[in-house]
C-alpha cells in the first residue's frame, strides 16, 4: 500500500480537478479551464484523452443537435469532429428541420490527437496521468482526490468523468477480465468510496462489435453510401471549414444463416447465460439480443464505417456482441461482402458502475458531498454527445460555484442538453439514456439550425464565447430577421410568380399578394425564389450566407408551428420561475400524498415545473404546492 501524502508537485489548490479524459472529461476541462478556473485533468491514460471506445462517428439523430448546442457554449466536440470528419451527412432531409440531424464520420485516430492538440493549447489547464483511487471529504464537502501514486491532490470542486472505468468488467463469451476498455485497466477504489458517503450505485452494461481488416471485404456487393454532394459542418466558426473530400461507407445485411448460427450458441453467451444481469441499451441492441427478441425478422441492418483516412481497419456498426470469437467468427462470415473476413479484435461487453442521476441536482452537483459533480456515464447516459453536453455543463457549473457565480441550468424549452439533464435528475433511469428527438417536447424550436442562436448569448454571458462571436449572432439574426420582414412585406407580380408556382406542380394564383404567402408552400424551395425579380435585388444589395437563406426559409415555412410551440413553451416557463426552496419541508402539506411526499423529498425538485414531470406527482400535488408558493 502506498504512503498517502501531500505530494510538492501538486503545492497549489485547484479550482476544479476532473476525473477521466473521455468525451465528458475533456469538455469538462476545457470549459472550466476557458472560464479562468485553475483546473486540472486527471486521467489513466493521456493517449487516449477524447478517445472514440465505440463507433467513429459524432452526431445523429437528435445527437447532432446536442453537438451544435455544445459547440454554440463553446465547447472543443463540433471543432474536433469537424477537423477530423471524413464523410458529412443530414439525416433525415426529408422530413421538418425540426427532425435535420448532422452526423460526421471521423478519423478515429485523429480525432483523439485534435482533442489533446485542443487541450494543450487551452490556458490554466494541467495535466496528470495517474488513477484516482479515492476521495477526500471533510463534513460532506469534496476537499481533493487519492490517487494510485499516494498523492493528495486538492481541489475546490471535483468533477467525475469515470465512464465505463469503474469497476469494469469485460465480457467474451465465457471469458471474462477487469477493464474499462479493451487493452486498459478498470478504476477501482472510488464506488466503495461514494457508496461509504451514502450514495446508491447500479450497474450497467453495454457492448461494442469486432473491429475488422477492410482489405479482407468485398464492397462490391455492399450497398454504397456516400456523403452529402454539399457537406455541412457542425461548428458555427469560420476558422472551421466544411469538408472537400469525403469516404463512403457501406450497408450490408445478416441472414437467416447468421441469426441461426448466433440461436445456436445462445447458451454462450454471457447476455443468456446469467454472467451479464445488468442493464444494457435498448436502443443499441447487440445482435444476439436483436436476433432473440425480433425472431421474426431475417435480416438486419449492418453498417460498414472506416475507422479513418489512414488504416484499414473497419467498425462493423450493427453488430455489437458479447459472443465467444469463434461464433462472432462464424456468424460474421456468412454476410455479404464478409466471407473473406479477418478479424482485428472481437467484439465484447462492458459491465461497469453508475450512479442514479437523481441524487445530483440540475447543476450535475451531487446533493450528498458540496461541490462534487458527476458527469457522462457515471450518471447512467451513453453515447459520446450526451456525455461531451454533461461534461460541458458540469465545467460551466463548477467554476460558477467557485467563484460565487449563478449557476447556468438549461430549461427543457431551451435546449435537448436541458431536457437530458432534467429527465436524469429528475425522472432517473434504469437503462442507458440516449439521446431521441421525441424526448423533446419542443423540438420545433430546437432544431440543430437556429442552436447558435439559442445558446451563444448564454454562452457569451457567462465569459465563454467571445464578443466577436456574438456579434457575429446578433448580426445574423438581424439579416434573417430583415429578409423575413421582406418577403411578408413585399408584393409579387402575378406573371413572374405563376411561372414559378407551374414550375412546382401549383395552380396560378388570381391576384397579387405577398411573397411570404407564396415561399411559405412546402414545394417552393429556395432555387424557385431566387428567381424572382425583387428577391435577385435584395440578394445582390445585401451579403447573405447560407446560413440566413437556411433560417429565412425555416422562419417563413414554419411560422405557425413555431409560434404555437413557443406559446406553449411560454407556459411552461412560468411554472419554471416559480421556484421551490432548497431545503422545502413537505410534511406539514396534508394535501400531498405519501408518495408524492416521498418522492418530492428524493429528488428535491428546483421549481414547480420540474416538480410537475416527477413521476407520481399529479396536477392535484401541484396545485397544492401553488398555494403553498403563494400563487
Amino acid at each position: 500500500m502506498f504512503h498517502v501524502k501531500q505530494n510538492k508537485m501538486f503545492k497549489s489548490k485547484y479550482d476544479v480537478i476532473v476525473v477521466g479524459g473521455g468525451h465528458a472529461g475533456a469538455e469538462a476541462a476545457a470549459s472550466a479551464a476557458n472560464l479562468g478556473a485553475k483546473t486540472l485533468l486527471v486521467t489513466m491514460n493521456l493517449q487516449t484523452i477524447g478517445q472514440m471506445s465505440c463507433n467513429p462517428a459524432m452526431g445523429g439523430i437528435a445527437k447532432g443537435q446536442i453537438v451544435r448546442e455544445i459547440d454554440a457554449l463553446g465547447g472543443y466536440s463540433g471543432v474536433v469532429s469537424d477537423l477530423t470528419a471524413i464523410q458529412f451527412k443530414m439525416l433525415n432531409k426529408s422530413k421538418g428541420p425540426a427532425m435535420w440531424s448532422p452526423r460526421v464520420q471521423s478519423d478515429r485516430a485523429q480525432f483523439a490527437l485534435k482533442w489533446r492538440e485542443l487541450l494543450e493549447k487551452t490556458p490554466n489547464l494541467d495535466f496528470y496521468q495517474d488513477m484516482v483511487v479515492g476521495l477526500i471529504v471533510k463534513k460532506n464537502t469534496i476537499e481533493g482526490i487519492l490517487t494510485g501514486l499516494g498523492n493528495k491532490i486538492y481541489s475546490k470542486t471535483v468533477i467525475l468523468t469515470n465512464g465505463t472505468f469503474l469497476n469494469g468488467l469485460i465480457h467474451v463469451g465465457d471469458k471474462n477480465f477487469g477493464g474499462g476498455r479493451v487493452g486498459e485497466k478498470s478504476s477501482t477504489g472510488i464506488t466503495a468510496d461514494l457508496e461509504s458517503l451514502g450514495f446508491a450505485s447500479g450497474r450497467m452494461k453495454t457492448g461494442t462489435p469486432p473491429r475488422v481488416d477492410g482489405r479482407s471485404l468485398d464492397y462490391s456487393v455492399m450497398e454504397e453510401q456516400p456523403g452529402d454532394k454539399n457537406p455541412g459542418k457542425f461548428s458555427y466558426l469560420d476558422e472551421v471549414k466544411p469538408l472537400e473530400k469525403q469516404t463512403s461507407c457501406h450497408i450490408t445485411y445478416t441472414n437467416t444463416l447468421v441469426h441461426e448460427i448466433m440461436a445456436n450458441s445462445f447458451d454462450k453467451s454471457p447476455m443468456f447465460n446469467g454472467s451479464i444481469n445488468s442493464t444494457g441499451p435498448r436502443y443499441c441492441p447487440s445482435i444476439e439480443d436483436k436476433i432473440n427478441r425480433f425472431s421474426d425478422k431475417d435480416r438486419h441492418q449492418i453498417f460498414v464505417e472506416p475507422e479513418g483516412l489512414n488504416t484499414v481497419e473497419v467498425y462493423v456498426n450493427g453488430f455489437s456482441t458479447s459472443m465467444p470469437e469463434d461464433v462472432q467468427y462464424s456468424a460474421i462470415k456468412e454476410i455479404k461482402g464478409f466471407e473473406k473476413v479477418k478479424f482485428f479484435r472481437p467484439g465484447y461487453a462492458i459491465e461497469y458502475d453508475y450512479f442514479p442521476p437523481t441524487q445530483l441536482k440540475l447543476t450535475l452537483e451531487t446533493k450528498l458531498v458540496e461541490n462534487l459533480f458527476f458527469a457522462g456515464q457515471i450518471n447512467g447516459t451513453t453515447g459520446y454527445e450526451e456525455a461531451a453536453a454533461q461534461g460541458l455543463m458540469a465545467g460551466i457549473n463548477a467554476v460558477s460555484k467557485v467563484f460565487s457565480k449563478d449557476p447556468l441550468i438549461l430549461t427543457r424549452s431551451e435546449a435537448y442538453i436541458g431536457v437530458l439533464i432534467d429527465d436524469l435528475i429528475t425522472k432517473g433511469t434504469e437503462e442507458p439514456y440516449r439521446m431521441f428527438t421525441s424526448r423533446a417536447e419542443y423540438r420545433t424550436l430546437l432544431r440543430q439550425d437556429n442552436a447558435d442562436i439559442r445558446l451563444t448569448e448564454k454562452s457569451f454571458n457567462i465569459g465563454l464565447a467571445s464578443k466577436e462571436r456574438f456579434n457575429k449572432v446578433v448580426e445574423k439574426q438581424k439579416k434573417v430577421q430583415d429578409f423575413v420582414k421582406f418577403f411578408e412585406q413585399t408584393s409579387f407580380e402575378l406573371g413572374e410568380v405563376n411561372d414559378i408556382l407551374s414550375s412546382a406542380g401549383y395552380e396560378p394564383v388570381p391576384q397579387k399578394g405577398k411573397l411570404a404567402k407564396i415561399y411559405s408552400r412546402p414545394n417552393i424551395k429556395q432555387e424557385h425564389i431566387k428567381k424572382l425579380t425583387p428577391v435577385k435585388e435584395y440578394l445582390v444589395k445585401n451579403s447573405l450566407s447560407a446560413d440566413v437563406l437556411e433560417q429565412t426559409e425555416i422562419q417563413i415555412k414554419y411560422k405557425g408551428y413555431i409560434e404555437k410551440e413557443k406559446n406553449n413553451a411560454d407556459k411552461l416557463q412560468r411554472l419554471e420561475e416559480i421556484k421551490i426552496p432548497e431545503n422545502f419541508d413537505y410534511s406539514p402539506l396534508a394535501s400531498l400524498s405519501h408518495e408524492a411526499k416521498e418522492k418530492l423529498n428524493k429528488i428535491r425538485p428546483a421549481t414547480l415545473s420540474q416538480a410537475s414531470r416527477i413521476s407520481g406527482i399529479n396536477p392535484s400535488d401541484i396545485s397544492v404546492l401553488l398555494v403553498k408558493m403563494g400563487r
